[in-house]
């Protein structure tokens, strides 16, 4: 509360729109955090789905790959992957959720396959440059939504702490502010309109004894009028 204010009616409609305001601005955040917690919530939940899907996929690949080491020998596997002619992309963007940018990664691959022979060479080395090239897709979705999850959880806690500060903080010492202020302009009303009572009844007092002589002396002057009447005619 803020006792430093004049009580002045000036100051009391200035502190009820900014209690307005701080309303207002806490149901705007409140509706963002809610939002943002939401969304929080679902990028989450893709994560925690988008790596087990990589972990499958690299293991996947691991395996394929080593099956094919088996199969043609490590030095032939070395050569052949000297062979392999595949194009990549990474475009970064962005989207807004709440006026955050989160983050959007696209990757893309560009095959120019035969990359070699079939003769003398296993299935399973195509296999596992398939393998490794989902998983890269993957990991490219993967660190998006992980880029995404710290700056939206960034944006939840400081959107939480503005909320919490206008919800516990500025709310409360607003509507308190006002309550004192109402209080103190009653005071002074009633001050005043006690005051004002008080200046009435002594101007009534002072009017009434700057007319009490007049008549105290109109009433004198008519008895002795009346006096010397009676007297001048008894003597005729």
């Amino acid at each position: 509360m803020d006792t430093t204010l004049a009580p002045t009616r000036s100051n009391l409609l200035k502190l009820i729109d900014d209690l307005k305001f701080s309303q207002l601005g806490y149901d705007l955040l409140d509706q963002k955090r809610s939002i943002l917690v939401t969304e929080l919530l679902t990028l989450v939940d893709q994560a925690v789905d988008y790596q087990s899907r990589v972990d499958h996929s690299l293991i996947e690949a691991e395996s394929t790959l080593s099956d094919s080491i088996m199969h043609m020998g490590r030095l032939k596997v070395a050569n052949l992957s000297g062979a392999v002619n595949i194009e990549y992309g990474v475009q970064v963007g962005t989207r807004r959720v709440m006026g955050v940018a989160l983050p959007k990664v696209d990757t893309t691959f560009t095959n120019h396959s035969p990359y070699f022979s079939s003769e003398g060479t296993s299935i399973l080395a195509e296999l596992s440059i398939d393998r490794y090239r989902e998983t890269l897709e993957l990991m490219g979705r993967l660190a998006e939504l992980k880029v995404s999850i710290m700056r939206l959880a960034r944006e939840v806690k400081k959107t939480i702490r503005k909320v919490n500060a206008l919800e516990k903080i500025v709310i409360p010492n607003n509507q308190q502010t006002i309550d004192w202020m109402r209080g103190r302009i009653e005071e002074q009303e009633r001050e005043n309109f006690i005051l004002l009572k008080v200046v009435k009844d002594r101007m009534e007092r002072a009017k009434e004894l700057k007319d009490s002589p007049a008549k105290v002396m109109t009433a004198t002057v008519v008895d002795d009028t009346m006096k010397k009447g009676g007297s001048h005619g008894s003597t005729v």
